[in-house]
């Protein structure tokens, strides 16, 4: 155990200097725009080369007085001049950082308000949401939204990217979705809707892998689009139906082909959305294995074990969950 705690501190007193020599050797002006940058460098090296004339004077000083006075206060002046230059840009970029980092808390703020905080209850159902993006803001969509019917669309999208672009395109799929499901509630309609639009106005680097899936909630039937999403899981007693592919991701070509299938939730069974910020965070040959250990556990925590599967040294993507369940009790009625 000693030997143990030993090389414990070892390991940290290595980091702590790899840490100490990282932030010694970075070039704090690096994400300055090059103008700025330019600027900056200049003043360093006024700085640098008065201190170095200085230095090279210092030791014939008794030779030039008095007039090696004259040159001390020219070196020190030139070093002020090299500070305040700087210092100005310095003290430019901390203004531009801070007000990059108040949009990105506006960002932040009204990003939380496009993702449902609580789901309402559904009957015979309980439906449970984890979303955690890796930056400030996030490319991952999730929605749950009431149709008519006794049905329920369930939507998760991941954009192309991170950072604030993904968010906006990621805004932008949320209204399409809401403001589509309010005339037309089929999925196949929808992904073909949303497709053309990504297509037509988001620039041809951008895209989305999205699926969409419409619950009857009476019979547990579910018709479903996924465009060109990680396959969602449906596990069911002694089964699990991975819902796979049956179009491109969104915003690729405005009229790719999408196709509409369907499968069933039956009574204790349990649909599992994801987004592959989930399976990428999970360490291991086989995550998918792991997700289909979690939904075949029997003790109602299947949240916190899929949670707990995100390691973060391997976190590098938001993470979306979103897991329905379906009661055991609920509705015997065919499919």
């Amino acid at each position: 155990m000693p030997l143990r705690v030993a090389q414990a501190r070892l390991d940290n007193s290595a980091s702590l200097f790899r840490r100490v020599l990282y932030y010694v050797f970075y070039d704090w002006t690096r994400e300055m725009p090059r103008s700025k940058r330019l600027i900056t460098w200049s003043g360093i090296l006024i700085q640098g080369y008065a201190v170095y004339s200085l230095w090279a004077r210092s030791f014939v000083w008794p030779v030039m007085w008095p007039r090696g006075i004259s040159l001390y206060v020219s070196a020190w002046l030139l070093y002020c001049l090299g500070s305040g230059i700087m210092n100005g840009m310095l003290t430019s970029e901390f203004v531009r950082k801070t007000q990059l980092e108040a949009d990105q808390l506006a960002a932040q703020q009204i990003q939380r308000t496009l993702h449902p905080e609580e789901v309402e209850r559904l009957s015979g159902y309980k439906v449970e949401t984890y979303y955690k993006p890796f930056r400030d803001v996030g490319g991952d969509y999730f929605d749950v939204i009431e149709l008519a019917g006794n049905r329920t669309l369930f939507a998760v999208a991941d954009v192309s990217g991170k950072g604030m672009p993904a968010a906006l395109l990621a805004a932008n799929i949320q209204a399409l979705v809401r403001s589509i499901a309010m005339a037309e509630t089929d999925p196949l309609a929808m992904a073909r809707q949303i497709n053309r639009h990504l297509s037509r106005y988001t620039p041809s680097d951008r895209f989305a892998t999205a699926v969409f899936i419409v619950l009857s909630r009476e019979t547990g039937k579910l018709a479903y689009v996924n465009a060109g999403h990680n396959a969602p899981l449906v596990f069911g007693p002694g089964a699990t139906t991975s819902l796979s592919a049956t179009g491109m991701p969104l915003g690729l070509f405005p009229e790719a082909p999408y196709e509409s299938r369907t499968a069933v939730l039956s009574p204790g069974g349990a649909l599992l959305v994801f987004t592959d910020g989930l399976t990428d965070s999970i360490p291991g040959e086989n995550p998918e294995h792991r997700l289909r250990d979690a939904l075949a556990d029997s003790s109602q925590r299947k949240m916190p074990l899929l949670k707990s599967l995100v390691d973060p040294k391997f976190n590098q993507d938001d993470v979306t969950i979103l897991l329905v369940k379906r009661d055991t009790a609920y509705s015997n009625r065919p499919a």
